[in-house]
């Protein structure tokens, strides 16, 4: 798989641009340009009205007026760090252009007396008077041409200028070839998108505001191009996985059936939609790759074991891992009793089984006496070996990798694998992060959890909340008291947590226990337990008892310093309670005075608890990258497509991509030879390896 020759000058080095040297092209990395193909896609984000005006008159100032002049007088100044002016008169005013520390001999050549110019730049009114200082441009009548009417306004870095990149990004477009057409034609037709290189064209040469919207036609189809190659590679790494043969795992339902008529209620229709989905792709014949997507309290957990059954009933193993031992041992604890209502062996794996216990549990496992397996990362160790390992379930995606979860596969010959996410995650950016992925989403609670009353009360307020605290903890309720994240370091937050801590205890007494990011997990393990079993009454915590923790007892959380938090975190946080019978209440403390932001998103938390309305909401205020928290998300860095204003876009990209592969596995049709110069131009190189392997 070779690089098509037509793209071979977009993918020259910078400097063969005219106006580019070592060190433009040097500072050019800062905008992430690398390559001349890497300017095309480094679009505007604003204009400047350059349209020819006859006269300073017929504007109001302040503003960037574009007017033909006479040069007349020039007035160095007379005193060091003066401003050089430089008379010159129009259709119908005579105004100074003014410079600071200017060079003479330079400004004589430049605008010499007497002669016409085209200067263009930012008119002010100093003292009543009209003045343009610093001019962006000055023209000959002749080259008066070459300044366009409305002039794109590009991002920046050091030791770049707009002259300099304006004139770079010309050279690129004259660069950009006819291509081969890769959208699908009924959707090109009825989205009224231009060509690729008239899109291209097109971005770099607005001619007025609305052209720089995401909404316009050229910036919508580059956008699209973009987000059809990223969901390309997707498909294309999904169709990989696919064609790994799995096992055929068929459950007869027995044991299913047993844990469903010993649960108190009955099985949600999300949750008995989702256990469907997840055992048919177990009958199938090749490796299942699914999300489990719930809202907090949707019941996730039931559905997973379930479908472990489905791998149990058909003679095979399964294994859930947990991202912390807190974690894993909560699971188990929730799921001994189905276990025993299953009639089958469940066991517990983690880091801390050591020694003769640990080898007897190995040995069970691999001789098939273990049906279904719990544990941390501790699962994936050389040593530990299944007798048959059918299906995998994963707890929380976002602190596992795919390299993970390939990991994991590789201990059954073909295993399926099932992650489980409490995150809701907006449908754009759950195409954008697990597009290879099929998704299964419970979007329903199941019946008994009662709404948790979320109110927004200022630090002001502390006493009050520590008396209502007092209260709570005389009637026998259970509170979580959650500390603000202080800038990113770790010491400081266990000082302010240890400072509330002891706040809290000489208010309340010995009822009061702590958890923080500093402790050793065995202290940390140890202080959650006593709160388990209700030795202590307040939990005062940093966010690690954000994913996960199930206390049914504990009915309050207050949440310190709320507006520091992200929409999704607090979602998660306050999940936490609302678990019991009890009525539970959610404190949002806030500093005033809040900011727009931070008010809209404490607002939004207390008007709803549906974590899909939350998500998108986060989406709109912060943008993807921080939804998931860039540094793991693992999202990619899209240069055009903006997910929040061309969300939809992905899902059509998406059904696009899965289409096109679906007929054309191999894209050595006319489309699908296309499509592969588009994974070539936006370096999808990993895209390009799976064709290669395929």
């Amino acid at each position: 798989m070779t690089r098509p020759p037509e793209l071979f000058p977009l993918f020259a080095e910078l400097e063969t641009l005219e106006g580019v040297g070592e060190k433009t092209a040097k500072a050019m990395a800062g905008l992430g340009v690398e390559r001349p193909k890497d300017l095309l896609f480094l679009l505007p984000h604003s204009g400047v009205d350059r349209a020819r005006k006859a006269s300073v008159r017929d504007v109001v100032p302040p503003c960037t007026v574009t007017v033909e002049v006479e040069v007349g007088a020039h007035f160095p100044p007379r005193v060091k760090g003066k401003p050089y002016r430089v008379m010159v008169r129009d259709a119908a005013l005579e105004f100074p252009l003014v410079f600071f520390h200017a060079r003479g001999d330079f400004l004589q050549r430049l605008l010499p007396t007497g002669q016409r110019r085209l200067v263009s730049g930012k008119v002010e009114l100093f003292d009543g008077v009209a003045q343009m200082v610093h001019p962006d441009h000055v023209l000959r009548p002749e080259e008066a041409g070459e300044l366009p009417a409305f002039e794109p306004v590009y991002p920046l870095t050091a030791g770049v200028t707009q002259k300099v990149l304006a004139k770079a990004v010309a050279g690129a477009v004259n660069r950009a070839p006819v291509l081969p057409e890769w959208i699908d034609g009924p959707l090109l037709a009825r989205e009224g998108w231009p060509s690729w290189q008239e899109a291209v064209r097109a971005v770099h040469a607005p001619k007025g505001a609305a052209e720089i919207a995401p909404t316009h036609p050229a910036r919508q189809r580059l956008a699209y191009d973009e987000l059809l190659a990223h969901q390309l590679t997707l498909a294309l790494a999904r169709a990989t996985l696919r064609k790994q043969k799995g096992v055929a795992t068929v459950g007869d339902g027995r044991l299913r059936a047993r844990v469903v008529a010993g649960l108190p209620y009955a099985l949600t229709g999300a949750q008995a939609r989702a256990v469907a989905e997840i055992a048919q792709d177990m009958e199938g014949p090749f490796r299942m790759n699914r999300l489990l997507q719930g809202d907090v309290g949707a019941g996730k957990t039931l559905v997973a074991f379930l479908a472990l059954l489905v791998a149990v009933e058909a003679g095979g193993q399964g294994v859930m891992m947990a991202p912390t031992e807190i974690l894993a041992r909560q699971h188990f604890a929730g799921l001994e009793p189905l276990a025993a209502a299953a009639g089958m062996r469940l066991e517990l794996l983690t880091g801390r089984d050591k020694g003769a216990e640990r080898a007897a549990k190995l040995r069970d496992l691999a001789e098939g006496r273990i049906a279904v397996l719990v544990g941390t990362h501790a699962v994936f160790q050389k040593d530990v070996v299944f007798a048959d390992l059918r299906l995998a379930v994963v707890d929380e995606q976002h602190r596992f990798g795919v390299a993970q979860r390939m990991e994991l596969g590789a201990k059954g010959a073909a295993t399926d694998t099932l992650v489980m996410t409490a995150t809701p995650i907006p449908r754009s950016l759950a195409l954008a992060t697990y597009g290879d992925m099929d998704v299964s989403v419970l979007d329903e609670k199941p019946p008994g959890r009662k709404p948790v009353r979320t109110a927004l009360v200022s630090t002001g307020r502390m006493d009050e909340v520590v008396g209502h605290l007092q209260k709570a903890v005389a009637e026998g309720r259970q509170a979580y008291w959650v500390c603000p994240l202080v800038e990113e370091s770790e010491v400081l937050d266990y000082a302010s947590t240890e400072a509330r801590f002891q706040h809290l205890r000489a208010a309340l007494g010995d009822v009061v226990g702590m958890v923080h990011g500093q402790m050793p997990p065995a202290e940390k393990d140890a202080a959650m337990a006593r709160f388990v079993a209700g030795d202590t009454k307040v939990l005062v915590a940093t966010t690690v008892i954000e994913v996960g923790v199930n206390v049914p007892n504990a009915s309050i959380m207050v949440i310190e310093r709320a507006e520091t938090f992200g929409l999704a975190q607090l979602h998660q946080l306050r999940g936490r309670v609302g678990r019991g019978a009890a009525e539970s209440t959610c404190l949002l403390m806030y500093q005033a005075p809040l900011s727009e932001g931070g008010e809209r998103r404490l607002k939004v938390l207390r008007d709803t608890e549906d974590g899909f309305r939350i998500a998108e909401e986060d989406l709109a205020m912060r943008g993807a990258g921080d939804l998931i928290g860039t540094a793991q998300s693992g999202l990619p860095r899209f240069r055009v497509a903006d997910l929040e204003r061309q969300g939809a876009l992905m899902a059509v990209a998406q059904s696009d991509a899965r289409r096109l592969l679906a007929d054309d596995p191999s894209l050595t049709g006319p489309r699908g030879k296309a499509a592969r110069m588009l994974l070539w131009l936006l370096d999808q190189d990993r895209a390009i390896r799976l064709i290669g392997v395929g």
